[in-house]
């Protein structure tokens, strides 16, 4: 399956207006961004989790990164509210799932697969100026930005960029973004995006797509 998956393209994604689509395990449903590949695929998505529902162990071969969007999530190493910030690095593994129910926005196969980092971040917390670096290494910047009315979030973005709007909106080259709105740039773009009349918080990601490819064989 391919979905988005020229990163030459500027892509922009209102993923709260998609349908939910039911995945593998019984109560979890995903709404897909981006996609290289099947069940085991380079992806980026919205991820939800009905009361009670968990996948069963596994390994992640080629990491996963998430934001806990809504609710608690859940694994062997702890729990894991709104506003949390997931690096489960290659060879990392876990059984998650949510007791509450929960929401996610994650990433998969998108990782160096030298990389063993593993990071839980309060992204609040950790933005106590209203901007805090997630994480950052020779391939990608991570970054969590809380933008007041009319600020500016300005970038040239010479590996490329993605953002996507936790609370508030934003508006970038005419399109505006509310919460759940996913925007991706090319190598070489500019970003100029304009928190709206009440702000936002938003997740950014820089650097990265000159490495974005299939799952390893």
């Amino acid at each position: 399956m391919e979905l988005n998956a020229d990163f030459c393209e500027r892509v922009v994604v209102h993923a709260n207006r998609l349908d939910w689509v039911a995945s593998p395990m019984p109560g979890v449903e995903r709404r897909m961004l981006d996609r290289i590949g099947d069940e085991v695929a380079r992806a980026t998505s919205i991820v939800r989790y009905a009361p009670g529902s968990q996948f069963s162990a596994h390994t992640h071969t080629g990491g996963e990164e998430f934001i806990v969007l809504e609710g608690v999530f859940q694994d062997e190493h702890g729990d894991y509210p709104a506003g949390t910030y997931v690096r489960n690095p290659p060879t990392s593994s876990h059984t998650p799932g949510s007791a509450q129910g929960c929401t996610i926005f994650v990433k998969l196969w998108q990782f160096d697969m030298d990389d063993r980092t593993q990071i839980r971040l309060d992204m609040e917390q950790a933005a106590l100026g209203g901007f805090a670096v997630l994480h950052e290494d020779a391939r990608e910047r991570v970054t969590f930005h809380k933008m007041a009315p009319g600020e500016a979030l300005e970038s040239a973005l010479p590996g490329g960029g993605e953002l996507l709007v936790l609370s508030g909106s934003v508006s970038e080259d005419g399109d505006v973004l509310e919460p759940g709105g996913w925007l991706r740039l090319p190598v070489e773009a500019k970003l100029k995006a304009v928190a709206g009349p009440d702000g936002a918080a938003v997740w950014m990601k820089t650097g990265h797509l000159p490495f974005a490819a299939p799952p390893a064989a």
